[in-house]
């Protein structure tokens, strides 16, 4: 739960701060600019959600894949 809280957070402040610096840039409003911004959020947003789950010890899409290949592999 709090790696869905700590990443909506992330997404949010991300995308602020992404839309005023590109603002500052000079790049105009429109949909390439907000889809940046979107693309870019999100991937900050999942990169704070794989920490938070890393460092609670949870194990991760990747972490779980390779175990059930070397699960399958012992048979």
């Amino acid at each position: 739960m709090a790696s869905f809280v700590i990443s909506t957070i992330m997404f949010f402040a991300a995308s602020f701060f992404l839309d005023r610096n590109l603002e500052e840039w000079g790049l105009d409003k429109g949909k390439a600019r907000t889809l940046l911004v979107m693309a870019l959020a999100s991937l900050i947003s999942y990169g704070a959600m794989s920490a938070v789950d890393h460092l609670s010890g949870k194990p991760g899409l990747l972490d779980s894949s390779i175990n059930l290949q070397t699960s399958g592999m012992e048979k």
